[in-house]
Order: structure tokens, then C-alpha cells, then sequence
């Protein structure tokens, strides 16, 4: 599920587990980027952000790399960091509900201050915050997924089932003016991650995030990656920088990548990607940069996840803003993009739109379902 219980840390802790990010220009304040992460999967009324973490967004600027097929990005030294912490629960409010109130310390120094489901948010100089509890706008059927990689063949049926059906999570949500906060050198093209850290002055990673879906389906373990059948890379690789891979793993997640890629591929009997002589795939490299691009100079559309990534493959220009918008259905695209490399059919799991859309307005993601369904266990991984 997107990034939903990617590893038993966040199993465990439902508080510090990234679910989902999101990063595309704001519809209404033209030059201004619009980040989101969700946490807390399946959270029910009363869900407190963790007090002993921090809730980073982490931006770079990004360049491509070179004018050719298959280039990466070229991401900055500089990095800009909006940090967001959150105070234990204060005194029931008249309602009888726990308050709790955040700070979101922006990259100029800026402590943004605001109250959890407070739909106003808080308001600083060229910024917006918003934290709470709203519906989660994922969608995807991640029972024929599993299902498909279990059985090795295409699982997916017309009408699938939306595993995330009226389910909410803990969401924050920060709306910036790029040239007004980061300044009017920094450039259009942005690289994203998202990351829980423990709070202190020595801070532990628990979780990342870049693109959906690279730990729970392209990480996965699948029987195919002869090299590595016993670790759950998830929790390693939840360590990682999302920047700068460290050396200890990195033939590991190359190998279970290059092992899962070339398995997407054979799903639909026949193969649309050329491996390298030494079984490395087109892929591998790009999606080790496991970040969001977003380019806030070009159109908004709801449509775009992967789109520069997917230009630079083809050697084009990209025409959208890339990113991830809320209603972007990323499990169709990333299952064309790896089963038949967008030379045939779209690869759809059945489910097209969440329980109900996100708007475009501030703060974007649907109100809660104060009454959701009692969680259903749904394996997020195969068994070989």
C-alpha cells in the first residue's frame, strides 16, 4: 500500500509510518509548491502525531543530469528543510477532545505555530501549515497486487476493490512561495523526500519516502533475487539518506531491483525493457533516486506523477509539473511503466479514484470518516 507498513519499525509504530507523499504547485497562488505527508495508516478518530519525532519535508534543488535517454538527475548540495514537531496532548477542548498543538520550523528560521485539525492551519511569512486528521486519499486494490506478484500473472480485474475505502490517516500539510522562502536563485526543478526522525539532538531516521510503492512492490521479496532471500531490505533502506545511498547496501537493493524489474516485465509474457549483459535494468539507477521531481514553472496536471522521469526516457522534454498530485492514480502508472514500459495497454488495478477526491483547495485532502471500518490485515508482500 503506497508506503503504508513498509517495514516492522512502522509496524510497530503506527505514528512515525509514512504512508504517502505528495508534491505538486499550488492551483491558487501561482510560484508557490504545495508538500504532503501522510502518516499514521488506518488512524482512527483521536490519533495523536508522535511527540518523540520529527516530521521533515526535505527539498533540493535538481537539474537534468544530461540531454540523453535514460539521464538522472543532478540534485543540489543546498537543502531546504521544513521540520515539523508536535507537543503531547494538552486539556480536552469543549468538545472533549484532545488538543494538540505543532510547530513547523520553516528553512529560514520561521517556527510556524498551529493546532491539529484546526482546518485554518497556521500562517507564517510566504507559508501555510496544516496538520490533522483527513481521509486518505490513496486507492488501490492491494489485494490483486499482492496477488498478481504471488501468482506471477496480471491479477487485476475491471472493477477492483479499494483496499483504503473510508480509511483516514494523520496528515501535514506546508504551501510555500518558492521564490519568496528559498529564494529567487533556487530554480523551478525540485527533488522531494519526506522523512520521520527521532526528535533530539541526535537524530535517528525511521522512516523515508520519495516515490510510492518502491519498498512495499519494487523492494518486495518475490523469489526472484537469488542474491538476498532472508533481510526485509525495507527497514535498511527506511535508514537510508534519501540523497545519498550509503555503500553497505547499495549491491543489495540493486540486486533485488534488477531481480523484481525484470519479473514486472515477463508479467504480460513478453519484454519490453533490454537488461544490460550483467542483468542491470534501464531502471535500476532512476529509481534508486528514490525522490520526487516537481517542477513548479509547468502546468499543474493530475496526471503527472513520473512524467519528467518518464520524458527523460524518452528523450523529451517533460510538459507537466511531474510531482504527485492527490488524485494521481500512481498504481496504474507504475505498474504500465514496469510490465510493458508504456508500450501497450495501461496496466490498471480496477480502482481510479479514492473514497472521495481531494479538493483544490487548502488543505486539499478530504474531511475524515469519523466512523471508519475496523482495520482489515491485507499482506502488503508475496509469498515465494
Amino acid at each position: 500500500m503506497s508506503d503504508h507498513l513498509s517495514g516492522t519499525r512502522a509496524e510497530v509504530d503506527p505514528a512515525i509510518d509514512l504512508a504517502d507523499l505528495y508534491a505538486f504547485p499550488s492551483l491558487s497562488r501561482t510560484g508557490w509548491l504545495v508538500l504532503i505527508m501522510d502518516v499514521f495508516p488506518n488512524a482512527r478518530p483521536g490519533a495523536l502525531f508522535s511527540d518523540a519525532a520529527s516530521y521533515r519535508f526535505r527539498v533540493r534543488p535538481a537539474a537534468i543530469a544530461a540531454d540523453q535517454p535514460g539521464a538522472l538527475f543532478e540534485v543540489g548540495a543546498d537543502e531546504y528543510a521544513f521540520t515539523c514537531t508536535f507537543a503531547g496532548p494538552a486539556e480536552p477542548d469543549a468538545d472533549r477532545e484532545m488538543v494538540q498543538r505543532g510547530t513547523c520550523v520553516l528553512p529560514d528560521g520561521e517556527a510556524v505555530a498551529f493546532q491539529v485539525n484546526d482546518e485554518q492551519g497556521g500562517e507564517g511569512q510566504g507559508a501555510r501549515v496544516y496538520a490533522g486528521l483527513r481521509l486518505d486519499p490513496f486507492f488501490m486494490d492491494v489485494g490483486k497486487e499482492v496477488e498478481t506478484r504471488a501468482e506471477r500473472r496480471l491479477a487485476f480485474v475491471r472493477q477492483g476493490t479499494n483496499t483504503l475505502e473510508d480509511v483516514d490517516v494523520l496528515t501535514i500539510v506546508v504551501e510555500f512561495d518558492v521564490a519568496g522562502l528559498l529564494g529567487p536563485t533556487s530554480g523551478t526543478l525540485f527533488a522531494v523526500a519526506a522523512e520521520t526522525v527521532t526528535a533530539g539532538p541526535y537524530p535517528i531516521r525511521l522512516e523515508r519516502l520519495g516515490r510510492p510503492e518502491v519498498k512495499n512492490v519494487l523492494m518486495s521479496e518475490n523469489g526472484v533475487d537469488t542474491a538476498n532471500k532472508v533481510v526485509d531490505l525495507r527497514d535498511l533502506y527506511n535508514e537510508e539518506d534519501p540523497f545519498r545511498l550509503g555503500p553497505h547496501y547499495l549491491g543489495a537493493y540493486r540486486s533485488r531491483l534488477n531481480a523484481n524489474l525484470a519479473f514486472f516485465d515477463g508479467l504480460d509474457g513478453k519484454l519490453d525493457w533490454r537488461t544490460e549483459p550483467d542483468g542491470t535494468h534501464p531502471l535500476t539507477d532512476l529509481l534508486l533516486a528514490d525522490f520526487l521531481v516537481v517542477d513548479v514553472a509547468k502546468p499543474y496536471a493530475e496526471d503527472s506523477y513520473f512524467e519528467i522521469e518518464r520524458a527523460l526516457l524518452e528523450g523529451r522534454s517533460h510538459a507537466t509539473c511531474g510531482g504527485r498530485s492527490l488524485n494521481d492514480d500512481v498504481i496504474d502508472t507504475l505498474y504500465t511503466l514496469i510490465v510493458n514500459a508504456f508500450h501497450g495497454p495501461r496496466v490498471g488495478d480496477g480502482v481510479d479514484r479514492a473514497t472521495v477526491p481531494a479538493s483544490r483547495e487548502f488543505p486539499y485532502l478530504a474531511p475524515p470518516n469519523l466512523n471508519p471500518p475496523t482495520p482489515v490485515s491485507v499482506p502488503t508482500a508475496a509469498t515465494s
